[in-house]
């Protein structure tokens, strides 16, 4: 594709984002009725979209990454305040439909060097997901774990299907067309985390539920 193709590309989702985003803002103020067709439907819809408008995010991302390669900019954020938006992020979308539960482990520092914006685009990306599966949980979480920063999301859903845990811990691709685009940016996101010769890693696995896991060197 050529520059202006490029350039066409990129215009186009950004447009698509930003007529999404008024179609997102219509829906959040359409107040609840305490009907529960009503109102799980308007929840489902506001779900939707709003991950619509992360799939073009991570998509364009993708897209303009050089040689399948993001270019994190690292710098000093805070784990706790990471978790805490998480968590009222998670609530806004879920809107009482789920409950919402966070951990912080005792070890896990005040501060850790990553890419704040990238991961969290990943966990939310994650986090939708679980919303979209979750029976009434879901669960974001932080701990030490061989000496990184190990952040997940948990939900009481029946879990990850058997090819996409294969396809994450042979590292093969595969085509979905539910949490495939998904799962490569977050790939993408932790292996661009680097410390001193060790990559970032991602995790799935399931455990009374699905759990996604990045573990930030």
């Amino acid at each position: 594709m050529n520059l202006d193709g490029t350039a066409l590309y990129a215009a186009l989702i950004h447009e698509l984002k930003n007529n999404l985003g008024l179609l997102s803002m219509t829906l959040d103020s359409i107040p609840v009725q305490d009907e529960p067709q009503h109102d799980r439907s308007v929840g489902d819809a506001r779900l939707l979209c709003q991950s619509v408008i992360d799939r073009l995010q991570q998509a364009l991302l993708i897209y303009k990454a050089d040689n399948q390669q993001l270019d994190p900019v690292i710098d000093a954020y805070s784990p706790h305040d990471l978790v805490h938006e998480l968590m009222e992020r998670t609530v806004a979308l879920s809107r009482g439909r789920f409950r919402v539960e966070t951990e912080l482990a005792s070890d896990v520092p005040a501060i850790w060097f990553f890419d704040r914006d990238l991961i969290e685009m990943a966990l939310l990306n994650a986090i939708q997901n679980s919303l979209a599966y979750a029976r009434s949980c879901v669960r974001i979480e932080a701990s030490m774990l061989d000496g990184c920063l190990a952040l997940f999301v948990r939900d009481d859903s029946d879990g990850y299907p058997d090819h996409i845990l294969t396809s994450v811990a042979t590292h093969t691709p595969y085509r979905s067309t539910g949490t495939g685009l998904g799962l490569q940016f977050a790939k993408m996101v932790i292996q661009a985390h680097e410390n001193k010769g060790t990559l970032g890693e991602l995790r799935l696995y399931n455990e009374t539920g699905a759990v996604f896991c990045l573990i930030l060197p």
